[in-house]
């Protein structure tokens, strides 16, 4: 199996010949660093695997940039309201590096209804799943302080301490990159 019909295998459990069907909808993708999934404004045309690389979620706010995610390998990413709703992406989407994905259009994402019978069962599913991790994040940014929070980001996503710009995790931990340098500083010694 490859890395989007383990992922698929892992939440949903459907069979070899379901799961064979639902991966001819996806196509693999490639998008140099620096380029766009989707911008703010624009609808959201796609729903994205990463195999490799990290995309970034940000939008602007008061005239400065606020990371509100990092996407790594075996993770979806999207503007999930988009997709779903079909409104303007409420964020820009963005690679921080060259990446591979699989990626399904609106179109074939909305063909998993008459392919899959139990799919709206397994899309409610999922989608609990993301809001439960968005609940933990949440309630992460209410109960523990700065230090707390970058090393519970540390030790869960190591890897992105080494493929990322520090100033876009300080951002999305809430922070400025001033105040994660002096916390990594604090760490080392």
């Amino acid at each position: 199996m490859n890395e989007l019909q383990t992922y698929i295998n892992s939440y949903f459990n459907i069979g070899i010949d379901d799961l064979a069907e639902v991966e001819k909808l996806f196509k693999i993708t490639h998008l140099a660093k620096n380029e766009f999934i989707c911008r703010e404004n624009e609808r959201c045309e796609t729903l994205n695997f990463i195999i490799s690389g990290y995309i970034r979620v940000y939008k602007y706010e008061n005239g400065k940039e606020i990371t509100q995610w990092v996407s790594s390998p075996t993770e979806f990413i999207t503007d999930l309201s988009s997709i779903v709703f079909n409104t303007q992406s409420r964020w820009n989407i963005q690679a921080i590096t060259d990446c591979i994905f699989y990626s399904i259009s609106k179109a074939n994402y909305n063909k998993l209804n008459q392919l899959l019978p139990a799919w709206p069962l397994l899309e409610k599913q999922f989608i609990a799943k993301c809001f439960l991790v968005l609940e933990d994040r949440v309630f992460s940014f209410l109960s523990l302080s700065s230090e707390e929070r970058y090393n519970h980001l540390f030790n869960t996503r190591k890897e992105l301490f080494n493929q990322v710009s520090l100033h876009y995790l300080a951002s999305m931990l809430g922070m400025t990159a001033e105040t994660l340098s002096r916390i990594r500083k604090k760490q080392i010694s």
